[in-house]
């Protein structure tokens, strides 16, 4: 095995950098799985900025 897979270095890391190392995964996952969210909060917030909300009206018809 090359030194280029994750198996690799969960092999071979002892039991702490492992736990180091899947911890950051984590994160990252976490960043992904939300940036999506995160965008259309933005996009959401922009155009409250700009006075595009909808009346109690709009949102109970």
């Amino acid at each position: 095995m090359d030194g280029n897979t994750l198996e690799f270095y969960l092999e071979h890391l002892d039991k702490k950098d492992r736990e180091k190392l899947i911890k950051f995964a984590k994160e990252l996952y976490k960043q992904k799985k939300y940036k999506t969210l995160r965008k259309e909060i933005e996009e959401r917030r922009q155009e409250v900025l700009k006075g595009e909300v909808l009346s109690h009206e709009e949102i109970w018809k």
